[in-house]
């Protein structure tokens, strides 16, 4: 027997002893009745077909839709939108053939172009990114699952986010988002709290929140090991220890995909994991990312490929709740140069069917689905654009570029909407090896990605009720959790004389007086390759620090000073240098003050760009400066007026740093990850024992760094502070001094 209530917009049906069903109002779906129990009638025949039959397994389903579905279905269920914000900002999207801004409409409605992509393209893998409220996104989903339950087979959306629950996730995520869920500390951060149990606590309260927002797939976790110290996204990774990174990894994915209670694991609290970016992004030469041209080579100069699959085999693929291994894996843009010993290839991991046929699927048996990186059938720009990412093939056709990611073994295309290159690489295919074995190959894709979705309920209820869903975005539990992670993260790292806690109050009750210095940003370049003007900006934690401490204006009326800085920001490569007759290749700089490369490499690993006449990447004998480095003189300039008052600095860290120029002038130095300053101004003032250890190693200087192999960890000289102490992997102190317990037992380096 089965039960009906009516809900703002849908339909909900529930099945004594079986799944709950969720309808549109105005569907063309039916229901079916069979053995007293409903059923969605998707195909409008009356008789219930397996993919129908909620009590089949999801792989029979999957398989039975598959064989039902043309290759231009297929083709849109191996598509993936492009960044949508609900809702749509200037040059995003129009509503009725007009901007957001002047079409009079509401911020959960669908865009031309959503409606588009769904009926017209069949895409039903959505990223979303900003959400103007928890309403918007609920409204918004129920809408597009209402659209897709109209269209064709009746296949909902499955709508994804990248990370969106940390501090760290602001300028991508946040920026625009207000829907208000929890924060926590993330990759580094966690890691900082070398317990793999806070990263599983995360996983199921995040999940939660995702799903209370239509998001049933996570574009996560970062599980690549940060074995090059220069790297752009060293800060999302869980560092570059195998062991506890594969740890992390399990975690991650068992939190998010288990649903409490399900035999299998898998159900309606379930959220999908991508794990990112096999085989490993993090031996990038020279630290260059490869979102650009610049940055495209991954090289392994210690001949240790190896382990940078161990996250993956041993921590993502061998969960230990119900689903057993993450859903899906996403390859990163790098060329792997020289690992392909099969069929010499040196092309973007996505194009090769070493990487993703030989070693992901026949060795490590993964059978999940394999979704590219966001763009890479799109052509190059510029050495300094993050936009088309074909590396290794960019003279193809963005056809012979899907037919070469096909070959490989790839079901998904990130970032892609259009279906015509697809089809057009899939005819190619036909001609080359017949339709027969084309349209085989096309289905296994189709059964991987509609698993995803059956597993996860969305065939059965897609849609979201607000009042449960505001009950738990922001629940004060989550909030509370994930608080507590950020807490839990932050690294005390020098306390001379025992400066800190730094009470909020003197001795005679007077309130402390605290001075924090303004800072100064040079010109420098977004991710997106935009020039981001120079800049005078007050840090964030002064507004903080101003709820704890009396704040002065100057040094001279100040107890202690508190200096926020962050880890050096600079670009690896000049177009001037270019225009001037270089190769435009800079060095990355761990430090302040300008850096010449004099223990560089004079000849690089691997090179070779159709827009470059030269195969050398290197950058010998060169300099580069951080566009922060004024970070470094508020420090010195505090010390100056400070004299023997305490000065505090607070490092936010995205990379390691070398603080020999700047760590013999403060008393006390705070690492934190791109956690809230509310957090930090906890551990300083007191209230907060710190217990974060370092999940990195600190350079002596940039020759270690220079001299270090990208590819393997834990293979440079550390920095002694003015205390003697080793900053290590692992090392951290609290109050009382360097803390020693299980945690450093089994991980940490001997700091002696």
């Amino acid at each position: 027997m089965y039960k009906e209530t009516e809900k703002d917009g849908y339909v909900l049906i529930e099945n004594e002893g079986g799944r709950t069903l969720g309808i549109a109002k105005e569907s063309r779906v039916n229901i079916i009745c069979r053995d007293g129990l409903a059923f969605k009638d998707f195909l409008g025949t009356g008789q219930l077909a397996p993919y129908e039959d909620w009590r089949l397994s999801p792989r029979e389903r999957a398989e039975d839709l598959a064989g039902r579905l043309s290759i231009e279905d297929i083709a849109g269920l191996m598509l993936y939108s492009s960044h949508q914000n609900l809702p749509a900002g200037s040059g995003q999207g129009t509503y009725g053939g007009r901007p957001y801004s002047e079409a009079g409409a509401r911020p959960w409605d669908l865009t031309d172009q959503q409606r588009e992509f769904v009926v017209r393209d069949g895409v039903r893998h959505v990223l979303l990114t900003g959400l103007e409220s928890v309403e918007t996104a609920v409204r918004w989903n129920n809408s597009i699952q209402a659209l897709a339950e109209n269209t064709g087979f009746g296949i909902p959306a499955n709508n994804s986010s990248d990370p969106r629950h940390s501090i760290a996730s602001g300028v991508e995520w946040k920026a625009w988002s207000k829907e208000g869920v929890s924060d926590w500390a993330s990759g580094l951060a966690m890691t900082a709290c070398f317990d793999p149990q806070v990263v599983k606590d995360f996983g199921r309260a995040a999940s939660r929140e995702y799903r209370a927002l239509g998001i049933a797939t996570a574009l996560s976790p970062q599980i690549d090991l940060g074995t090059e110290p220069r790297w752009l996204r060293f800060g999302d990774t869980f560092g570059e220890n195998g062991e506890l990174t594969a740890l992390m990894a399990q975690a991650y994915c068992d939190g998010f995909q288990t649903t409490q209670g399900s035999p299998d694991g898998w159900g309606d609290e379930s959220v999908n994991t991508m794990v990112k970016h096999f085989p490993g992004g993090g031996p990038c030469e020279g630290g260059r990312d490869a979102h650009y041209a610049y940055g495209k080579y991954a090289v392994y100069p210690g001949d240790n490929f190896k382990e940078h699959l161990k996250p993956f085999l041993e921590g993502a693929f061998r969960l230990k709740d119900g689903t057993k291994c993450a859903s899906a894996v996403m390859p990163y843009y790098t060329v792997s140069v020289g690992q392909d010993k099969k069929y010499g290839e040196n092309v973007g991991n996505s194009f090769s069917r070493y990487i993703i046929t030989d070693l992901l699927r026949q060795e490590a048996g993964f059978d999940g689905v394999v979704c590219t990186d966001w763009a890479i059938t799109h052509p190059e720009g510029g050495m300094r654009q993050s936009r088309g990412k074909c590396w290794g093939m960019e003279t193809a056709t963005d056809a012979e570029r899907n037919l070469k990611a096909l070959e490989a073994g790839v079901d998904q295309f990130g970032g892609n909407q259009d279906a015509e290159p697809l089809l057009e690489a899939f005819r190619m295919g036909c001609a080359k090896y017949g339709e027969e074995a084309m349209d085989r190959r096309m289905r296994r894709s189709a059964v991987r990605l509609l698993l995803n979705m059956f597993r996860t309920g969305l065939f059965e209820n897609p849609y979201l009720d607000l009042e449960e869903s505001l009950g738990v975005v922001g629940k004060e539990e989550y909030m509370r959790q994930g608080y507590d992670s950020q807490l839990r993260s932050v690294v005390l790292l020098k306390n001379k004389g025992h400066v800190l806690p730094l009470s909020p109050r003197r001795e005679d009750g007077s309130p402390r007086k605290v001075y924090v210095p303004r800072r100064h940003i040079r010109e420098t370049r977004s991710f997106d390759g935009d020039i981001v003007p120079e800049r005078y900006l007050t840090p964030e934690g002064k507004a903080e620090a101003g709820k704890y401490y009396s704040l002065v204006d100057t040094p001279e009326e100040a107890d202690a000073a508190i200096c926020f800085v962050e880890s050096p920001i600079c670009c690896p490569y000049s177009e001037e240098d270019r225009r001037a007759g270089g190769s435009g290749y800079l060095p990355v700089t761990l430090q302040y003050r300008p850096y010449v490369a004099e223990y560089a490499p004079k000849e690089s690993l691997a090179g070779g760009d159709p827009q470059e006449d030269f195969t050398n990447r290197g950058y010998y004998g060169k300099w580069n400066t951080a566009a922060n480095e004024e970070d470094l003189d508020l420090v010195l300039h505090a010390r100056r007026k400070m004299k023997d008052k305490p000065v505090i600095v607070v490092l936010e860290m995205k990379n390691p740093v070398v603080m020999g120029e700047m760590e013999p002038y403060a008393d006390a130095v705070v690492a934190e990850f791109c956690v809230s300053k509310r957090a930090v101004l906890e551990v300083i003032c007191g209230s907060f024992q710190p217990t974060g250890l370092l999940p990195l190693q600190m350079p002596k200087d940039m020759r270690t760094v220079e001299e270090q192999k990208e590819d393997v960890p834990f293979d440079m000289e550390c920095y002694v502070d003015s205390e003697g102490h080793r900053w290590d992997f692992g090392f951290g102190m609290n109050y009382s001094g360097v803390i020693r317990d299980e945690r450093t037992k089994r991980w940490g380096k001997d700091e002696t």
